[in-house]
């Protein structure tokens, strides 16, 4: 029948893309099918789990419809990689959605935080993570107080509550897999790393029954059949959308910093299996398969591709985002921005600061201060990385905006190393198909790649020094 294909499902908060790769790495078929995100009330982000459902479903009719019949019967199984923060409480016997998707921008939990702030040590020696309203285990704490669907299916015994993974997984998959990936679980604030497992201590701080969560698995686990088609193609990879970015070239290297940035931007470099980063960093389990484990140090930057939404509504500047490039080569007199857009991420946690501008100019200049401020959050990151992990030997850039080459060339004069940016620029679809190859040995870089080299700027560090002195006022305290 020829080589095996692999099916890369990467379900983003915009939109699920479907995408068919051959064993080279090469994409062959792609299908995207847009989804909607909402903001009922401010800090609330919400998403339709039917819509996102669907979309799962409609991406992949068009993948397989573009690459043949034929061709389609040698798909040898399947990857799927979500937003891993993201929460969703279902009924266990229908699969009926009994919640909206909490998106993992969603911050309605905020008020929650205070009660278990005794415990952050505790939740983030266990956990990797630090105690956040971003994370599962206080949206299912909301969901159980605030929505009487969710009381009554606790009170009687067929609720679920897991990452939206799972729900997709549970609906998509047959037969219905009750399963959650240590990428997806490790975002709920419940699982704890050494274990690989639900914490039975955490469990208890935060009142959740194990019983309404689904099964820990390994990364790579026969999870069930796809529903591709008119066949069921095996779904052998779940995992969360960052995780997957990662082994888009393949095995990542310690000595680099992978960076994909999409609404948000997170800055992720290897280290060994059983290690914890300290201070402002997060850690992060992205693969297990029972013979490996591969861990990361991770920053997380939260007003990326979001912030450039915000920008665009709040500036009246239609599609922003493309815009970048000549927003940050106009002259003039820039503002500073403080992006908090969907909290202040890594290295300083905060929740409660509004965005705001500091100093003049016109709405153009205002977006690019916009832009130039996620350049800023994401050198922070990398300083805080290096300083912790030591140097590293580069920077490899992913996801929709790392196509702005002003943004990548700014990355690099801001942090002093070179910047690859591969061909494909789908990361998470690539390394899904990688890590659903099986890993191979030989699996080729994506090209042609571009580099940029890191050029004097000390107009540019200057900026970069001011913003600085903005931001220690917000503090860094443990959220």
């Amino acid at each position: 029948m020829g080589q095996p294909l692999y099916l890369a499902l990467d379900q983003g908060g915009h939109g699920t893309r479907a995408i068919v790769f051959d064993e080279a790495g090469n994409a062959l078929a792609r299908g995207v099918v847009g989804v909607r995100r909402t903001s009922p009330e401010p800090g609330r982000v919400e998403q339709d789990p039917e819509e996102i459902l669907a979309s799962l479903g409609r991406a992949t009719e068009e993948a397989l419809h573009a690459l043949g019949t034929q061709r389609a019967l040698g798909v040898a199984c399947a990857g799927l990689a979500v937003e891993r923060a993201s929460l969703v409480c279902w009924d266990s016997r229908t699969g009926r959605a009994l919640s909206p998707v909490l998106s993992w921008q969603d911050l309605r939990a905020e008020s929650l935080v205070a009660a278990y702030r005794p415990h952050a040590f505790t939740i983030r020696e266990r956990t990797g993570l630090r105690l956040s309203p971003h994370y599962g285990a206080l949206k299912m704490r909301w969901c159980l107080d605030q929505i009487p669907e969710v009381r009554a299916a606790a009170r009687a015994g067929h609720l679920v509550m897991g990452p939206l993974a799972s729900f997709l997984a549970f609906r998509a998959v047959s037969p219905q897999p009750l399963f959650a990936d240590p990428a997806n679980a490790g975002r709920t604030l419940l699982w704890s790393r050494n274990r690989q497992n639900w914490d039975p201590d955490l469990l208890d701080l935060f009142a959740i029954s194990e019983d309404c969560l689904p099964t820990c698995t390994p990364t790579r686990y026969p999870f069930g059949g796809l529903k591709a088609g008119g066949a069921q193609v095996p779904l052998t990879i779940l995992t969360g959308d960052q995780g997957a970015a990662l082994f888009s070239e393949g095995v990542p290297q310690a000595d680099t910093i992978y960076i994909n940035m999409g609404s948000g931007a997170f800055l992720q470099r290897p280290i060994a299996g059983t290690a914890v980063a300290s201070g402002p960093l997060l850690t992060s389990t992205v693969l297990t398969d029972g013979h490996e484990r591969l861990s990361v140090a991770e920053g997380t930057v939260n007003g990326a591709g979001c912030a450039l939404a915000w920008g665009a509504k709040a500036l009246a500047i239609r599609d922003l985002a493309r815009h970048c490039d000549q927003l940050l080569a106009e002259g003039g007199p820039r503002p500073l921005f403080v992006n908090t857009i969907g909290g202040l991420g890594s290295p300083f946690w905060r929740t409660d600061e509004p965005p705001r501008f500091v100093g003049e100019g016109s709405a153009a200049a205002k977006a690019a201060a916009i832009i130039e401020s996620i350049a800023f959050l994401i050198n922070a990151n990398v300083q805080a990385l290096c300083d912790e992990f030591g140097e590293c030997e580069g920077l490899v850039v992913s996801g929709g905006l790392s196509s702005s080459a002003a943004l990548c060339q700014m990355l690099a004069n801001l942090t002093g190393l070179g910047v690859r940016r591969p061909g494909e620029c789908e990361a998470t679809a690539r390394g899904l198909a990688f890590l659903a190859a099986g890993s191979p040995r030989d699996w080729p870089r994506s090209g042609p790649e571009t580099r940029f080299f890191p050029l004097a700027d000390e107009a540019l560090a200057e900026r970069y020094r001011a913003w600085c002195e903005l931001m220690p006022a917000l503090g860094d305290g443990e959220d």
